[in-house]
């Protein structure tokens, strides 16, 4: 399996991640080539068996699954069966010739090969644009705000002052990131919007700040098609964020004290 994150970090697509499934090495390579070029972050695998284990393990939700439509093994509406089952990810199938109608119908959509990424993009415009900034569902006096577990692992890896250093680090980051965002929100600016959430959630998750991880998520879903009408919503998640930060802080003393 390969993985080809975008070129062009201006480009829309760079919110959507494919998972292509082809099994013939030439195509494969030149569609997510093309792909990638457009700014689409791409992950590809040679059989339907393999698309399954990809899923599977959960390390990457595409938003979107290219399927080759007639490989050997499992492939037509068996595999989109599988598929469904485990992604909520849109399908297209592809193929160099017309597929069983079956398949077509199984699928959200078909395009023909080579693929015309233009062609592509018309097609499902408007998939993944979302109608509302996502409520901010407001921290929780119970929601534990880090990863007892994650800590102490974190303890057994390195002393205590540089565990400490780690979560002072992350507040300071936090603090710093959600004054970057709310300038991002004002301006309407989706994309570096959903990449300081990309960020928010990836980095807190692996420290275990779990609050802050969860808000980062959220913070990933701004809407492709924001006007700057949603103030109540997004300036409530920008409150909680904050709030994620403090009580990040204040837990140093009692589970890191200096």
């Amino acid at each position: 399996m390969h993985t080809r994150t975008m070129l062009d970090p201006r480009a829309m697509q760079d919110l959507i991640t494919v998972l292509l499934i082809d099994d013939d090495l030439v195509s494969r390579e030149v569609t997510a080539t093309m792909l990638t070029l457009s700014g689409y972050t791409v992950h590809t695998v040679q059989s339907g068996a393999a698309a399954i284990e990809f899923l599977v393990a959960g390390e990457v939700t595409p938003d979107l699954i290219l399927m080759d439509a007639q490989m050997p093994g499992m492939s037509g509406t068996d595999l989109i069966a599988e598929l469904r089952a485990r992604s909520h990810a849109r399908i297209i199938a592809i193929s160099g010739s017309n597929p069983p109608a079956e398949v077509i119908n199984a699928a959200d959509a078909f395009l023909l090969k080579p693929l015309d990424v233009e062609e592509l993009n018309k097609h499902f415009a408007g998939q993944f644009t979302q109608s509302a900034f996502p409520a901010s569902a407001a921290i929780a006096s119970d929601e534990p705000v880090v990863s007892l577990e994650i800590l102490a692992q974190l303890r057994k890896l390195m002393p205590e002052p540089a565990v400490r250093e780690i979560f002072q680090a992350i507040v300071f980051d936090l603090d710093r990131r959600t004054e970057v965002l709310e300038v991002a929100i004002a301006k309407g600016d989706v994309v570096e919007v959903r990449r300081i959430g990309h960020a928010i959630k990836g980095g807190c998750a692996m420290a275990g700040a779990l609050q802050a991880a969860r808000l980062g998520a959220l913070i990933e879903t701004f809407p492709l098609d924001y006007a700057g009408n949603q103030s109540d919503n997004s300036s409530r998640l920008l409150s909680d964020l904050r709030a994620a930060a403090r009580a990040l802080e204040r837990m140093l003393e009692p589970q890191l004290p200096a």
